[in-house]
């Protein structure tokens, strides 16, 4: 059992950074694969960016390639993203996920963080 708590949101104006961190609970971390995903208003939650157990290997939506970044310290159980020249449309609530698998995905996560907010002001 993985329990995830996300924190950092808030607002910012288009342009700024932000970083998110996502702490888990579970003395194993390191074996669990951790992604972010995002949902807007009125849309679908989307995939946003992914990091191995060892955080050597990354994956990102093309939406935030290049403007994102993601990192893990697992001896602190802490993942982070690093979003920088924010656009409006990053606008959403933010959700990390777990799942236990050495495998890169985008897909079938089964633990999530109850989410934090990010406003991107024009």
């Amino acid at each position: 059992q993985v329990q995830l708590v996300e924190s950092g949101g808030g607002l910012v104006q288009a342009g700024g950074s932000l970083r998110l961190s996502c702490a888990a609970s579970g003395r194993t971390f390191s074996n669990y694969l951790v992604g972010w995903f995002r949902q807007a208003p009125g849309k679908e939650r989307e995939f946003v960016a992914a990091i191995s157990g060892s955080g050597i290997r990354t994956l990102f939506a093309d939406s935030v390639k290049g403007r994102f970044t993601i990192s893990r310290d697992n001896a602190k159980n802490t993942v982070y993203l690093q979003m920088n020249t924010l656009k409006r449309e990053d606008t959403a609530v933010y959700y990390c996920a777990a799942r236990f698998t050495a495998v890169l995905s985008q897909n079938r996560y089964d633990y999530w963080g109850q989410g934090t907010q990010v406003t991107v002001s024009s």
